[in-house]
């Protein structure tokens, strides 16, 4: 079943400038994506982070998942 992102993740020029966020939370989608990427685990994260619930922090990559899919990315050589 996808998740519905709209229903966790938004973004508000009062919140963080206007970054996208999950409801609830000052916890950025960006970082977010940087714990998963430095290798924290959904558990750590959610021990850490109380106020996210699994469903918001699934929301993150469905949010992250769907701007891919409207972004057209190059490779690009070094010269």
């Amino acid at each position: 079943m996808e998740i519905n992102w709209k229903k966790y993740i938004h973004s508000s020029a009062d919140v963080l400038v206007g970054k996208p966020v999950v409801k609830g939370t000052r916890l950025s989608v960006e970082f977010l994506l940087g714990l998963s990427a430095k290798g924290w685990t959904e558990k750590q994260i959610l021990k850490n982070y109380p106020s996210l619930t699994a469903e918001g922090l699934h929301a993150v990559f469905a949010f992250a998942a769907q701007c891919l899919k409207e972004e057209a990315l190059f490779e690009l050589s070094a010269r």
